[in-house]
């Protein structure tokens, strides 16, 4: 897909990830529409895109995508520029704790802004995407996706969801001009990660990636219109081992648990 002149909606676009991919995005020539609950990051944001004169033209949507009424004003505000060609699946919240001690309500913030608002955004836009030459959706999810990690249970079964919701939609749309794609990043240095996610990386040796390179490869899936994106080495090797000789993983993730709920617990 030639992304010049196409109209992408990004969720979660003054985040870290966010912010670099709309910056790529309109370094392509594209016209943005820019969604967030921070009205006032994104005004700055839109406002520095277009100090830069390379893209399209930028429209800004303040709103909590987990939120019925706000899902249906982005896409009622959308339908008024025109329609869009792409969804980006962006925005998502992460918590680093034990399953045990985790909070009811953060439990249920989670499944609600990385899975099901992701869910209810592709069905919303369906009828745009349709009635456009070509069109895709791009759900971005996670590494922890495909590998269950201590730690993080309720993100990676928010991000596993995703990743099978994804697969199986781009399966229904096969017949139709709808591309579906998935891109699982690894950790990569952003605010999401606390103090105590990066000093735990840092202890175990995991590498991290910038969102520069991220919103890299993105900008690459939509150009490609590839399905399926795994980042990072070895963790899109361990992606395979797990879908085959899962207890090898599970070995590995086992042996470093005490660091793990170390820094879960500090």
């Amino acid at each position: 897909m030639d992304l010049k002149g196409k109209r992408i909606l990004v969720t979660g676009a003054n985040g870290g990830i966010g912010s670099a991919l709309c910056s790529a995005l309109s370094a392509e020539g594209a016209d943005l529409v820019l969604c967030s609950f921070q009205p006032d990051k994104l005004e700055a944001q839109a406002k520095a895109l277009a100090a830069k004169g390379a893209g399209g033209t930028i429209h800004t949507i303040q709103a909590d995508i987990s939120s019925i009424q706000d899902r249906a004003r982005v896409v009622s505000e959308c339908d008024s520029f025109g329609g869009i060609d792409v969804l980006v699946n962006l925005a998502g919240i992460l918590d680093f704790s034990l399953f045990e001690d985790q909070a009811p309500g953060i439990i249920e913030q989670i499944i609600n802004i990385n899975l099901l608002a992701p869910i209810l955004l592709c069905q919303s836009f369906l009828v745009q995407l349709k009635s456009r030459p070509e069109s895709m959706i791009l759900n971005v999810g996670s590494i922890f996706g495909s590998i269950g990690h201590p730690g993080f249970v309720t993100y990676c079964a928010s991000k596993a969801g995703v990743k099978t919701f994804t697969e199986a939609l781009g399966r229904e749309l096969a017949d139709t001009n709808i591309r579906v794609g998935y891109i699982a990043p690894r950790a990569t240095a952003t605010a999401l990660n606390t103090d105590r996610v990066n000093k735990m990386n840092r202890k175990l040796g995991n590498r991290m990636d910038t969102p520069a390179y991220v919103a890299e490869r993105i900008v690459g899936q939509l150009k490609t219109g590839r399905e399926l994106t795994y980042l990072g080495w070895p963790e899109k090797f361990f992606v395979r081992v797990n879908a085959l000789l899962p207890s090898v993983v599970r070995n590995a993730l086992v042996k470093n648990l005490g660091v793990i709920k170390q820094f879960a617990r500090s």
